[in-house]
């Protein structure tokens, strides 16, 4: 605030007005409950960068469906011609294009989600050169069968003369080479990915569509086939794509108005109840919201004032019944709020309880830009509070440092591992456009609470907050991250005053870490 007011002095202008009486309430009397530790996750991290604090890692992504774990060939898809290549790397030795990025994962305390192809098909050879339907017969010639179980011993290295690859056989190999001894087991398998665009992603290995019959059948086999010889895993599914993916599996010809999460949870259900065990441990969606401001959509637009406010109210949808974001999605479809968390955690009440939430892909755009660093702060405060149980960062461009870096706000803010807690305490805002306020504690350290405020506005914002706690606190430390630096820092300390009472000032566009000491 000093420093707006001397430069508004130096410029001969009158300082920005803050808004007025926002005020934050904290009850740390009520903690909600624990914040799981892997909602903190990105796709493919680098372990040595800005996301070398994540705790969840994923090898997903396209180019998994036809990954072949006995020669590391893939098929790029869609997304490079449709060309069988070794863009994965790890030459010849079996599994190795995974072996380093799981091994990776581990050794810096995190999860890993392994992607288990279940097309059918996975790519025969690294030839690179361009369309595989170039050659006559290509489906048998290109690739090899690709089946969920092999029914006889495990073969180390497999046999690569059969023409046929399987993934429990696969499994076992992850689970063989990375045995989990003590503590949770972090090793965690997908069923495939974006199974629901297929036929446009793969169309190699698709012509049609699939349909919900085909979709949960495939489920089941393969994940029962993970089930097997990787019992202690949990098993994530289906990975859709979006919101018609969850509607109706993306138009298949089956769906005859049903939902298709609703149908995909009760046939899981159902299928583990035969089983004796449960198949699906984590009903996996992606989002990427189709949200749009100045007619651009968020993730695709760049910094621009529209797609910045519409880009700042965006994670809202995922829970707010009062509000209504710009898109096909409210538009045209349901012609009211998503409230995605609410919405989805009210289907696996009614069709799965216990099944778990994850989104393993997600992004909102403006990764290079404070608006992408305060909306993923807010994501990451709202996956806390919902109760998510995993989610994945997604990176769509180059430079998205300002994004990462709204990961370093919740897991080293302080740069000497100070973390955001792992209990989420019942925490308010009076403006929730404008503002929002996020809260925890430690279960085995109740007197520690940390809180992430966020201004999204352009303007400073004069925040009053409340602690009902047991503890008196005295002082708080800030660490603030704002559109000059994409890092957070240190913004020095500030007294509480009685009855835990402090009062704030935000800065314009910022995101400030409250850390309270006793």
């Amino acid at each position: 605030m000093l420093f707006l007011l001397f430069l508004s002095a130096l410029l001969g202008q009158s300082p920005p007005a803050p808004v007025a009486n926002v005020h934050f309430t904290v009850d740390a009397m009520r903690p909600r409950a624990r914040i799981s530790p892997y909602i903190y996750g990105v796709n493919q991290p680098d372990w040595k960068g800005a996301t070398r604090d994540a705790t969840l890692a994923r090898i997903g992504g396209n180019r998994l469906t036809a990954y072949n774990w006995e020669t590391n060939a893939s098929n790029a898809g869609n997304d490079y011609h449709f060309q069988n290549d070794g863009f994965m790397g790890g030459g010849e030795t079996p599994g190795e294009a995974m072996r380093p990025q799981i091994a990776a994962a581990l050794n810096a305390g995190a999860a890993m989600i392994v992607t288990v192809p279940m097309a059918g098909y996975v790519s025969a050879d690294k030839r690179g050169d361009g369309d595989v339907n170039k050659t006559p017969d290509y489906l048998n010639t290109r690739f090899d069968k690709s089946l969920p179980r092999k029914g006889r011993p495990f073969a180390f290295p497999p046999d690569l003369n059969d023409h046929t690859v399987y993934q429990d056989e696969f499994v076992a190999w992850v689970e063989k080479t990375f045995p989990q001894k003590n503590g949770p087991h972090r090793l965690f398998y997908s069923l495939d990915n974006e199974a629901d665009l297929w036929d446009s992603t793969h169309a190699r290995l698709r012509t049609q569509k699939l349909t919900y019959a085909e979709m949960l059948q495939r489920s089941i086999d393969y994940a029962r086939a993970i089930k097997a010889v990787a019992p202690a895993s949990l098993v994530f599914g289906p990975a859709s794509f979006g919101w018609s993916g969850f509607e109706n599996l993306t138009g298949a010809t089956d769906a005859n108005g049903r939902n298709f999460l609703d149908f995909y949870l009760k046939g899981m259900r159902d299928a583990g109840k035969t089983s004796g065990r449960r198949l699906l441990d984590v009903l996996d969606l992606h989002w990427y919201p189709e949200a749009r401001g100045g007619g651009q959509r968020i993730t695709e637009g760049g910094n621009e004032p529209d797609v910045v406010r519409a880009r700042l109210q965006a994670p809202r949808s995922l829970w707010d019944a009062t509000y209504q974001e710009d898109s096909w999605i409210t538009r045209d479809v349901i012609h009211e709020p998503i409230r995605l968390l609410p919405r989805v955690k009210a289907q696996i009440a009614q069709f799965d309880p216990g099944m778990k939430l994850g989104i393993t892909e997600y992004n909102y755009g403006g990764g290079n830009h404070i608006s992408g660093a305060i909306t993923i702060a807010d994501v990451l405060g709202i996956f806390g509070r919902e109760g998510v149980f995993a989610a994945n960062y997604w990176q769509l461009k180059p430079d998205e440092r300002f994004a990462y870096a709204a990961f370093t706000l919740y897991r080293n803010f302080d740069g000497k591992k100070g973390r955001f807690g792992d209990t989420s305490l019942a925490a308010t805002t009076s403006d929730p456009v404008n503002t929002s306020l996020y809260a925890s504690m430690d279960a085995a350290h109740p007197n520690r609470l940390v809180l992430v405020a966020i201004n999204k506005t352009d303007a400073p914002i004069d925040a009053d907050t409340t602690l009902a706690a047991k503890t008196t606190f005295r002082a708080a430390r800030l660490y603030r991250l704002t559109g000059e630096a994409a890092q957070p820092r240190s913004a020095g300390e500030t007294p509480v005053a009685a009855g835990n009472h402090l009062r704030l000032t935000l800065p314009p566009m910022s995101v400030t870490v409250i850390a309270l000491q006793p």
